[in-house]
């Protein structure tokens, strides 16, 4: 763990907070039990800003909402935290049958009698884990039911029939949240006023650049910028509606760059990576063309890579 608090200091976070953050760790000290689900991060999220209003907000026992549109790293920023603190990380997405019963657990049968098999929500809360809610906006009503006494001053969890626990206080909830995609709606007051909200921006090109540098030590400095740029004239083409958010894909730019040094041609990494993620022609011409501007037809893992 000591290289995620070294990864805090290089991107600029006072040391106070770092030592906040270790005081945390001391203080809840993971159980062995768990410690397969503490993370290991492959990604790393660059921002300060970003980050140093995060970790206050979990060092002062709030939980956090992060919403942005795609490619802002929500989930690496979620797992991110969950590595920081040292805490086990349960996955919660919501989806069309997300209900409380598979939030708090169901019952079944051990030993011959009825018992609760419990769920996510009531394992976070039983072990200090840190809950990572993906999706927030597309959970039903019941779902949001079950999440308000958890998440607001209260931290309990009622299972109607059995127990009410309290949440373990190292206990955090982390959230996330898109606009525009099919089936989200908007978070109600109720639920928002539970969270700190945190905006994400969208990477910058520098980030970008020390992302696409920390993923693969081999590439050189100059195609990492020329890929970042790349990136972010997709963006803007996003941005001004000329093509959909398809194409704007950090995962596919990163597994491209991994594709590249396993024998495909920069190009041909691209359109598996970008290019394909749209299935309209017209699109995938549009990209095609950015793409071509920057990227030669030749160029390939000899040419990149050290």
């Amino acid at each position: 763990m000591t290289d995620m608090l070294d990864f805090l200091r290089n991107e600029g976070i006072d040391e106070s907070v770092i030592e906040k953050v270790e005081d945390f760790r001391s203080k809840y000290p993971n159980e062995k039990l768990h410690e397969y689900r503490v993370p290991k991060p492959k990604f790393m999220y660059y921002g300060k800003d970003v980050w140093l209003k995060a970790l206050t907000a979990l060092i002062s026992g709030e939980n956090l909402l992060l919403v942005g549109p795609k490619a802002t790293g929500k989930n690496v920023l979620a797992e991110n935290l969950a590595a920081v603190f040292n805490r086990p990380q349960w996955d919660i997405s919501f989806y069309l049958n997300t209900d409380a019963a598979s939030l708090i657990g169901t019952d079944t049968f051990k030993n011959g009698e009825v018992t609760l098999r419990h769920g996510p929500i009531y394992q976070c809360a039983e072990f200090g884990g840190f809950g990572v809610l993906d999706e927030i906006n597309m959970a039903k009503n019941e779902s949001l039911a079950v999440l308000h006494a958890t998440l607001d001053f209260r931290r309990i969890i009622d299972v109607p029939g059995y127990d009410r626990i309290e949440l373990a206080p190292c206990t955090r909830f982390i959230a996330t949240m898109n606009y525009g995609y099919a089936g989200t709606r908007e978070v109600n007051e109720a639920l928002a006023s539970r969270f700190m909200v945190i905006n994400m921006p969208v990477i910058s090109e520098t980030d970008l650049k020390k992302l696409l540098l920390a993923q693969n030590s081999q590439l050189k400095e100059e195609y990492a910028e020329q890929l970042a740029s790349l990136f972010q004239e997709i963006r803007k083409k996003c941005d001004s509606s000329e093509i959909s958010t398809k194409a704007l894909d950090l995962r596919g730019l990163l597994a491209s760059v991994q594709l590249v040094q396993n024998g495909l041609s920069v190009k041909e990494a691209l359109e598996l990576g970008i290019v394909n993620k749209s299935f309209d022609d017209f699109e995938r011409q549009l990209v095609s063309d950015i793409i071509a501007v920057r990227i030669s037809d030749s160029l390939g893992g000899k040419d990149i890579f050290k």
